[in-house]
């Protein structure tokens, strides 16, 4: 499982290269654009052909789920500390028939200690990151975690087999796409070998 999240500023040719994204098989990719309002991520959403919205997850504004039909919700950390601690009378004005719940942390005890399922963790940092300087890897090991845990944090080609060594189901990447010259190329290198490097684990 590949779960690709947005830059966080928009950049050039974006929404065709992500056209092109889908195009090739990406199924899992998370909106998450802090700076823009709701009603820019509407215009957002609106520029991405509508078949693809069944695999778009939403950071912010997760009653946008309510009117397109988008994969699921994401919780950053302290999003999911406030709702998770103030009752799950949340969800009441959410349509989540059949949508996805994820959420993010960064230490292992916090994704084994959460009691709400969530659909998948994204957990990192996993190793030193791509897209922000100084955000140093931490090698976490989650064999002993019973849980769908995805890992984050320096993915590209060359460190998804450390990565699912680690005990990780999946891999979540920014920069190993985005800041590549060429992100087509650079997803299909990803989703090829975590292809193959999962059915030789099988």
């Amino acid at each position: 499982m590949i779960v690709l999240i947005a830059p966080e500023e928009d950049i050039t040719n974006e929404i065709d290269t992500l056209h092109l994204l889908f195009k090739a098989g990406l199924e899992h990719y998370h909106l998450r654009k802090p700076s823009k309002n709701i009603d820019e991520h509407i215009t957002f959403l609106n520029l991405i052909e509508p078949q693809y919205h069944n695999r778009i997850v939403i950071h912010f504004f997760h009653e946008l789920v309510n009117t397109f039909n988008l994969k699921g919700i994401h919780f950053q950390e302290q999003k999911r500390i406030d709702v998770l601690e103030n009752g799950k009378g949340y969800f009441n004005t959410l349509q989540m028939v059949g949508k996805t719940m994820s959420s993010s942390f960064h230490d292992p005890k916090d994704v084994e200690d959460c009691e709400f399922e969530f659909d998948y963790h994204l957990l990192s940092p996993v190793f030193s990151s791509i897209s922000k300087k100084g955000y140093e890897g931490k090698g976490f090991n989650v064999t002993g975690i019973d849980k769908f845990i995805i890992g984050m944090g320096g993915i590209n080609s060359e460190t998804i087999e450390k990565t699912l060594q680690l005990g990780y189901k999946g891999v979540g990447v920014l920069g190993g796409v985005w800041n590549a010259e060429h992100p087509l190329e650079a997803f299909l290198g990803i989703k090829n070998t975590l292809e193959q490097l999962q059915k030789q684990r099988k």
